[in-house]
Formats: structure tokens, C-alpha cells, sequence
């Protein structure tokens, strides 16, 4: 008895101490919903949510801001969580010198865009997660970085003495910290300068250009180091490739499409798209899984499996879309991305080790750490791809699936929503999937007439729609508008266009959020379309489909502001780009009844203009008309299209 109750009574002290240790390490985080920021909530750093709140403390007590931007699968966040914002030490030199703000950029987009913009000038190199900003109460920064380490490395200098250093140095404010400041700001606000460039007007054939010479022939795809997949980038060159029946772009694009489908940046296991890989070839990923790389990926290859009927195609879209199902899905939406670490260890669900790979048939390669990422360095898929496949995934039924963040963020729904619609040329079903995914997503993102950003599960949505929300539902409206021609989706994406021009349009400037934060929005489309570049397609596309000059006069406006980056930018900006072609050869709408349309969705698909939308009308011919004049009219769509190509060429 004696025994029991001592045991009872240390237990109970045991959990007095958790208790009053979970109590001392417990900051402002705790009252939030993003996963991101309650993974901080119990760090020793006394973390504030952006707001004002924190602002005014930072004045109020004469204190510099340490901003910290990251997401919930990002590995160097978690790192730099680890080493640096769970040290005692450091934490209380942190809340000395400092109020720490932390944000979870997939929260706040349009803040990250604002300060990698920043980082950008201030380095003259991009940024990326962890995004690590030191500045005054009024927002001034006076240091940046991205990852810093603990302690002092070759390329940094360590977080244990920077921290009191800079602390400070913001206390003297003396003048010549007043004068870099000033310098700093100087160099953040100054406009960016292009000098002139000779090539005279954009056209389809300085983009193939662009494209051609920025394209790595070695690995396939853009850019000499890590490599993305870009989709904005392959679409448009897909796009092009249409247009001028260009040979060496089509084999471009297959090569990349083949090269993602077989090396290392594709899980050959489950499927699906990792979000990018650190070496050129495209073999070691980054293991991380984002919801938009696979939603803005699978339309491509639906879009080269209708035009060349290559299995691998298809099967990277049904494998792809089973994937997210078994993983992603909860109540018909999906979550946001899964991490690259389990249990603190970088791939470690997804590597094999020799001993996993015995008798499966697939011969080790180490490669990744002194174990093996699955690559396929063939042409194609080996004969016993779909046994080995099998007893690949009974070694990972043993493993622990990564962390996932489950998030639901409108615009990647919508993404997504956009590729099952896509995929429902390949099988029907995928339709339907889309249908309830659009359902619910309105049910729970929409309210009393406005649209929400993101939120969880269960928890009622409080932040109010970004431009990339309205962006992304649009497209996805429109593209189950010509699934299956209900009006009530050209009707809604049309309310949401008036409802984001009155929102984030202001003065002829697109805005990223309807805030006093007052970000312009960029053309950047490195992880996923800009969200300006999506609204413009949607915007040129609507006033062909509801024949509104209105509409058309807005996308002209936008554009011209824009024409001067673009002249300079070309090939990167693909989302502007495809929406300045779009403008210029002007999108076609083929006009006939439901059957006619529903019965030849492939063979519309597989013309070679690449700008055609499909109208729901009550006559039995075929009439193709742009917005403001109708060219061709035929019962036989042979003929309608062959006029459509005719008259497009560029």
C-alpha cells in the first residue's frame, strides 16, 4: 500500500512539473489555428502573431522586430527551430532585445512576397524559408537572411553572437546606424530601372526564343542548379510549341515532362510530385510534397496524354490524384503538403536502404546519404515496374509517414479543382471528385458572400480571401463551366471577378490582399502561378465567354502597365506571357449545344490553337467567333476547326 501511493504521489508531482514547464514555455502562439505556428507555440522564444499588437509593444518598450517567415513541411524551419529557437540561452536574448514575430507565409503570402521582395534588393539574390528579418517598429529593416545557424559557419554568422549584436546596435541608434538604415531603405525603395531592350515587339517568336535559349538541354528544364518543375513555364511552352508547330519545343516539353515522370523528383512508390530537387538532373528531391505542385502539374500531363496517347502520361495523373487520396483528402478537400522529415530525419520515409531493397528486383545505387532515392534512368518504366512497385510499398507500410499539414488553403484547393476537371478527359470519375471538392470548399470557404483564405478543418474560416483565392476559384469555375456547361459557375466566377476588381483593384494596381498592408502583386511564377497572371486569364477569358467589353477593357489596362516587364522578363514571366498571347491572337470560343460539345471534348482538345473555350449555345452548327467577331460556321467541327488554325496562326 505504502508503495502505491508513494508511486501515485510521484507521478502526480511528475506531472506538476510538465505541467509548470509546459506553462513557462507557452507564448502568444497558443491562441492561433495555422499547424505552423502552434509547432512554435511552446518554444522559449516569446513569439507574437503579425499584428498590431506586437508593433506597439516593440515601441512601447524600444525594441527591435525579429521577423521569421516559414511554413509547417519546410525542413530548414524546422531546423533552425531546433537548434536556435528551443535554446534557453538564445531565447533569452531574443526576448531581451527583441519582440520575435513568427508567420506562416501559406497564411500570409501576400506579407512573404513583400519581404523576399526585400530580401531580394537588400542580397540581390533570392530568398526562401526559413526568411529571417531584422527591423524597427516601423518596419525598417536593417539586417536580413534567410537560414542562420547557431554558431558562426563559412557562410554565416551564428545566431549566438548576431542576436546581441544587432540587439544592440538598434538600442544606440546612433548615427551611423541611422545612416545604414538609411542606405537600406534607399536601396529597398528604389524602382526598378530597365535598360532598353531591342527586341522590338513581343511576339510568339521571341518567346520561343526566350524559352529555347534558357532551356537546359543537358537535364531538361530551366535554370543550372536545383531544379523546379515550373508548370508555368512547360505550359507555355507547350503552348507555343501549338502554335508555331514547333518540333524542337514539343520534344522539349516531352523530354521534361518524361525526365519528371522517371527520375527522383516523382515518388515512383505512391506518386506524386516532390517539390523540387537539389541537383540539375533532377535525381535528389527536396521530399516535401506541395498540394500545387501536383494540381498545377497534372493538367500538363492530361494535356500530353490526349495530344500523344503515351501511357506514362496518364498513369503519372491517375497515380498522382490516388496519391492525394489516400493521403491528402479529408471530407472531399485537401490538405496542404506533407513534410520532407520523419521524425527529425530528411527523407527518411521515402529512401531504402539495401537491405529493404532485397528481392524486389531493383538494384541499390546509394545516393541519398548512404541509403537509395528511386530513380529511373531508363527511357521508360522497366517490365516489372508494377511487382517491384509492390514490394516497395510493403517496406514503407513499416515506416512512419511524414508530418502533414492540414491546412485547407483555398487557392490550392481551387488548383486542384482546375486538375481533376482537366484529368476528367482521361476518366470520368475525376469529375465527380471535382464537383464534391468544389461543393465543399464553397460551403466552407464561402460566406455571406465573400471568400475565405484557408483554415482547418472543424474551425470556422476567419481570414478573408487574397487575390490568389479569388484567382485560383475563378479558373477552376471556368474550367467546370466547359466540363459540363452548368451556367451557375460562369455566373459565380463572374460575381467573384466584379467582387476581387472591387477589392484588390484600386487606382489601375493590382493588390495581393484587400488590407492596409497594400502589396502589389508580381508576376512571379517559381512555385506556383502568379496569382496577377492567373486573374489576367481569367479576366481575357470571361470577356470572351460572356462577350464583354467591359472585361476586355480591364485585361487591356492590366497588361499595358505590365508590357515593359514582360519585354524584359520574357520566358519568366510564362503566366504573363501566356496571358499577353492569349490577349493579342485573342481566345476563340466554339459555340454549339451540350451534345455536340461533350461528345468531341478530345478532339477540340487536340487542335493546334491552343486559346479555345467552348460555349454551351442551342444551334446544332458549329460557330467560332472572337469577342467581337464570329469567322467560321459549319455543321462539320473538322471545318470549324481547321478555320480556327487558319485564322490564329501567328
Amino acid at each position: 500500500m505504502y508503495n502505491l501511493t508513494m508511486k501515485i504521489i510521484l507521478l502526480l508531482i511528475t506531472l506538476l512539473i510538465l505541467s509548470l514547464n509546459a506553462k513557462e514555455f507557452t507564448n502568444a502562439l497558443e491562441f492561433e489555428t495555422s499547424p505552423y505556428l502552434l509547432s512554435h507555440k511552446n518554444d522559449p522564444v516569446n513569439w507574437m502573431p503579425w499584428g498590431d499588437k506586437a508593433f506597439a509593444k516593440a515601441k512601447r518598450e524600444n525594441k527591435a522586430i525579429f521577423l521569421s517567415l516559414g511554413y509547417s513541411t519546410c525542413h530548414w524551419c524546422h531546423v533552425m527551430q531546433r537548434e536556435s529557437f528551443k535554446n534557453k540561452k538564445l531565447a533569452k536574448l531574443f526576448n531581451k532585445y527583441f519582440i520575435s514575430i513568427k508567420v506562416d507565409r501559406e497564411e500570409m503570402p501576400h506579407l512573404d512576397s513583400l519581404y523576399q521582395e526585400v530580401y531580394l534588393k537588400m542580397k540581390h539574390h533570392a530568398g526562401g524559408w526559413p526568411l529571417s528579418m531584422f527591423m524597427t517598429p516601423d518596419k525598417k529593416v536593417f539586417y536580413g537572411g534567410t537560414y542562420i545557424p547557431l554558431h558562426k559557419q563559412t557562410y554565416s554568422e551564428g545566431l549566438d553572437t548576431l542576436v546581441e549584436k544587432l540587439g544592440k546596435k538598434y538600442k544606440r541608434y546612433d548615427a551611423k546606424f541611422q545612416k545604414e538604415l538609411a542606405e537600406i531603405q534607399k536601396t529597398i525603395n528604389a524602382q526598378v530601372v530597365y535598360e532598353e531592350v531591342q527586341i522590338g515587339d513581343i511576339s510568339v517568336n521571341t518567346l520561343s526564343d526566350s524559352l529555347k535559349e534558357n532551356f537546359d538541354e543537358i537535364y531538361s528544364g530551366f535554370g543550372s542548379g536545383r531544379k523546379f518543375p515550373e508548370a508555368a513555364k512547360l505550359s507555355l511552352m507547350m503552348d507555343i510549341a501549338q502554335l508555331n508547330n514547333d518540333e524542337e519545343l514539343y520534344d522539349y516539353s516531352y523530354e521534361m515532362l518524361d525526365v519528371m515522370a522517371l527520375r527522383g523528383i516523382y515518388d515512383q512508390v505512391e506518386g506524386g510530385f516532390f517539390r523540387y530537387t537539389v541537383d540539375a538532373a533532377w535525381e535528389i528531391p527536396h521530399f516535401e510534397k506541395m498540394l500545387y505542385d501536383q494540381a498545377e502539374l497534372i493538367p500538363l500531363y492530361v494535356r500530353a496524354y490526349v495530344r500523344t496517347g503515351k501511357q506514362l502520361y496518364k498513369d503519372v495523373v491517375v497515380e498522382t490524384i490516388a496519391m492525394l487520396d489516400a493521403r491528402y483528402v479529408k471530407d472531399d478537400l485537401y490538405y496542404s503538403a506533407s513534410d520532407a522529415d520523419t521524425n527529425h530525419e530528411e527523407g527518411a520515409y521515402f529512401v531504402f536502404s539495401k537491405k529493404e531493397l532485397s528481392g524486389s528486383g531493383v538494384k541499390y545505387i546509394e545516393n541519398f546519404e548512404g541509403k537509395m532515392h528511386l530513380n529511373i534512368y531508363d527511357d521508360a518504366r522497366p517490365k516489372n515496374f508494377k511487382s517491384m512497385r509492390k514490394k516497395l510499398l510493403k517496406v514503407r507500410e513499416k515506416k512512419e509517414y511524414p508530418f502533414i499539414d492540414k491546412k485547407i488553403n483555398t487557392a490550392w484547393n481551387a488548383l486542384m479543382i482546375e486538375a481533376l476537371y482537366s484529368a476528367s478527359l482521361i476518366d470520368k470519375k475525376y469529375e465527380r471528385k471535382a464537383e464534391k471538392t468544389l461543393k465543399a470548399l464553397t460551403d466552407l470557404m464561402f460566406k455571406n458572400y465573400d471568400l475565405y483564405h484557408q483554415a482547418v478543418i472543424g474551425v470556422a474560416p476567419k481570414q478573408k480571401g487574397l487575390l490568389e483565392d479569388y484567382s485560383f476559384f475563378i479558373g477552376a469555375l471556368i474550367a467546370g463551366y466547359e466540363v459540363n456547361y452548368d451556367k451557375k459557375k460562369l455566373d459565380f466566377a463572374e460575381y467573384l471577378l466584379n467582387h476581387a476588381n472591387s477589392k484588390f483593384y484600386k487606382k489601375g494596381i493590382w493588390y495581393l490582399s484587400d488590407d492596409k498592408l497594400h502589396i502589389k502583386a508580381g508576376l512571379i511564377d517559381k512555385y506556383y502561378t502568379s496569382p496577377l497572371s492567373k486573374m489576367l486569364q481569367n479576366i481575357i477569358n470571361l470577356a470572351a465567354l460572356k462577350a464583354s467589353f467591359r472585361y476586355e477593357k480591364l485585361a487591356n489596362a492590366t497588361l499595358e502597365l505590365q508590357e515593359e516587364e514582360l519585354k524584359h522578363k520574357l520566358y519568366d514571366v510564362p503566366g504573363l506571357a501566356k496571358a499577353y498571347l492569349m490577349k493579342n491572337l485573342k481566345v476563340t470560343t466554339l459555340k454549339s449545344n451540350k451534345t455536340n460539345l461533350l461528345n468531341h471534348k478530345k478532339e477540340i482538345k487536340r487542335t493546334t490553337y491552343p486559346y479555345i473555350l467552348t460555349k454551351e449555345e442551342k444551334y446544332n452548327d458549329y460557330l467560332a467567333c472572337t469577342i467581337r467577331l464570329c469567322y467560321s460556321k459549319d455543321k462539320s467541327l473538322k471545318k470549324v476547326l481547321k478555320a480556327i488554325d487558319l485564322k490564329r496562326r501567328w
